[in-house]
Parts: structure tokens; sequence; C-alpha cells
């Protein structure tokens, strides 16, 4: 186990105490890879919350959250007829978002299912256009509606696209009274209830709530191998010549971990190496930095990472760590993979 995370539990806790409470009706989004932290260890924290439902990306998450989490699970993903893994259980709340798709379900194998009926927002993702909203309701038949939802982008007037669905909502024949929104703020939620006091709004968080204190989170990363290099001499796949004398260092963590998932760019032409090399930089040499943190400073790829470590280069001036010994990194969680995760 060299690339982990360690969480400071009692301080990770008591900082989503902090935003349930802060927060009221809170969805916890829990999908993907878990925001880093696993979902079902997500799982398992909102249900020590006592929260009531959970929402996971997609219906493979499904049987994993069923299983961990004994409150709804809502999913985000909206139900298509040609999934062939989708889990009819009275615990799920399906998202239908296009009026054939509500027909289809309706008229399938689960037509009692219960759905959140979506609205396209300017996110452009999924969803019903407002004109559509009399032919989905037409097209429930006897599934059970348990509110409506919209899915907003992380920039722009949320409040105001918020308003005017909640408005077209009250308009339409749609019997619901219950509104999950994602990406309004506090101060925007406030708002909302204050002008719509008739509708019961559920926030979907999940970034703000499980990374909303990152320094209770620490991703170290072990060093598997060091090398002293000298000016000139290549390493690596790529064989790229050193920029001058140095350490070269092995470090755990690579594309398998979410460590430069994008490789990183080398300067293509004569004329962007001059701009690089009148920087005084090492992107001249076709090095990127690293997200690995050796005495204070952010340190420099020798060549992009492999699938389970990378390559490191570190100048004469900069005492090199130790073989076993562990560095700091910075890590993009919602792409990240962890050898362990250690609640300490």
């Amino acid at each position: 186990m060299t690339f982990e995370l360690d969480i400071d539990a009692e301080r990770w806790r008591r900082g989503l105490r902090a935003v349930v409470e802060s927060t009221p009706g809170i969805v916890p989004v829990v999908k993907g890879n878990g925001y880093g932290l696993g979902r079902d260890l997500l799982a398992a924290e909102a249900k020590a919350l006592g929260l009531g439902m959970i929402a996971v990306g997609t219906y493979a998450e499904v049987p994993g959250a069923l299983a961990a989490f004994d409150g709804d699970v809502m999913v985000l993903t909206p139900w298509r007829p040609f999934f062939t893994d989708v889990v009819h259980d009275e615990r799920v709340v399906h998202t239908v978002g296009r009026v054939e798709d509500i027909a289809a379900l309706a008229a399938g194998p689960d037509p009692t299912a219960r759905v959140l009926v979506e609205g396209e927002t300017t996110m452009a993702r999924h969803g019903l256009d407002r004109h559509e909203l009399a032919a989905a309701v037409a097209a429930l038949g006897e599934l059970r509606v348990e509110g409506f939802a919209i899915h907003l982008p992380m920039s722009g007037d949320n409040l105001r696209e918020a308003e005017n669905w909640a408005a077209a909502l009250e308009a339409s024949q749609v019997d619901a009274s219950t509104f999950y929104a994602s990406h309004l703020t506090a101060g925007e939620l406030t708002i909302l209830r204050e002008r719509r006091p008739q509708l019961d709004i559920r926030p979907r968080v999940g970034t703000l709530l499980w990374l909303g204190d990152l320094g209770a989170l620490t991703v170290r990363a072990t060093v598997l191998d060091s090398h002293l290099v000298a000016r000139g001499e290549r390493v690596g796949y790529r064989q790229r010549p050193m920029p001058r004398d140095g350490t070269l260092l092995i470090i755990s963590g690579g594309t398998s971990n979410g460590i430069g998932l994008e490789a990183p760019k080398a300067s293509a032409g004569v004329v962007q190496r001059g701009k690089s090399l009148a920087k005084g930089g090492l992107e001249a040499a076709g090095f990127s930095l690293s997200p690995f943190t050796i005495d204070g400073k952010q340190r420099w790829f020798a060549e992009p990472p492999h699938m389970q470590a990378s390559m490191v280069f570190l100048p004469a001036s900069v005492t090199a760590p130790q073989v076993g010994d562990r560095v700091d990194v910075a890590v993009r969680f919602t792409t990240a993979t962890f050898d362990a995760i250690n609640l300490r």
C-alpha cells in the first residue's frame, strides 16, 4: 500500500455534520469513485448521519447503495428502455426526462415505479422541455411521482432558472411538491424557499459535503527508488535528457491512481520551445509540473507518469527524500484511486 489517503475522521465527520445541519432536506450524492473516498464509505456515513435518501449516478451503482444504505436510492441518470441493469426495488427512485421513456416505463414490468420528473436546464444534458410537461403527465399512468428535479450548471443565474422551473411546475399538472435541485448556493436556496414556500426544496449535494474540508484529507505517496542523474543523461520510456544534475525519484502513483490522466504536453515547435526557454523553466525540456510536493515545492515530472508510478526530477540543490519516505500529493479526488484509505 503506497499511494494512500489519510482521513482525519473526527474533523471530516464534524464537517459533514455541519453541512447537513446547515442544509435542510439535503440529499447526499454518492456516485462515481465516491469522490475518491469510495461509495460504500459515503453510503455508510450518510446512514450514520440519519439521512433518508442518497443519490447515485447510474444503475450499476444501485445494488451497492441498497446494501450499504437503508433509505431510498435516487438514480441521477435518466431511465432508458435499452438499459439492461435497471434495478426494480421499492427503495429505488428512477429519473425520467423524455415523454417516450415515461410511457415505456409505465407500460413495462414495474408500472407503479417511483419516479422523479426532470426538467432540462441550460445545462442541456437531460430532461423535459417546459412545453412537454403536459404530455409527460398524460404518459405517467400509475407511475408514482416523487418529485421534480433540475440539474443546474455551475455558473450563471441559477436562482432565476430555478425560479422559472418552480413556476413552470406550479403551472403544470405535475403532482409534485418536492423540488430537487443541484448546484444552488445556500443563499439561493434560502431565497427560493422564501419565494416558493409551498415547495419542499431538497438540494442534492456531493462535493460540498464530502470534500468540503480538504484539510481533513491528506494524500501521500511513497518514494520507491532514487537515482543520481547528471545533466544530459537520458532516462525513462522516452529517454529524455536531464536538464541539470540532480536526483530522479520514482514515486508511487500513476495514471491508474488518477495522476496525470492527460499526458503532460511537451512544447512542439522551435518557436514554442524558445518561448519556454525564455521563461527559464524546465518546460523547454518537455517537462510538466507534477502534483508531488517535496521540500515545500511542487516538483517536475521527468516524463509523463506511468501506470502505477511517476518519475520526478529533483535539482541537486534540494535534499532528496529517502526510499520509503512519504511525500504529499495534490489530487483531483473525483478521478483519484487510492491503494488504501485510512480513517484515523
